[in-house]
């Protein structure tokens, strides 16, 4: 995505998510891939579409917002054992 190539990718696990709508998601097949690999080839105003969606998807994560959200996630974790070990004094 962040080199600006279509990107096309299983939907299954987490991967729809990461992907957020910028990638042309299909059913682990081999009828599946077969037939996303075929459009990919064959319709220029879908890989561009990607391209372009793949790009502003790829912008949203950052070092610095993996950092801010690592840094929310460690306070939160840690006012609620704080909160914890205060209760049970």
């Amino acid at each position: 995505m962040a080199c600006g190539a279509p990107v096309a990718s299983t939907d299954a696990s987490a991967i729809p998510e990461i992907c957020g709508g910028a990638a042309q998601l299909f059913q682990p097949t081999v009828d599946a891939v077969a037939h996303t690999l075929d459009r990919l080839a064959s319709e220029d105003s879908l890989c561009a579409d990607l391209r372009a969606r793949g790009l502003a998807r790829a912008r949203e994560f950052t070092w610095e917002r993996a950092a801010d959200e690592t840094l929310a996630t460690y306070r939160e974790v840690l006012g609620a054992a704080a909160r914890q070990g205060a209760a049970a004094r």
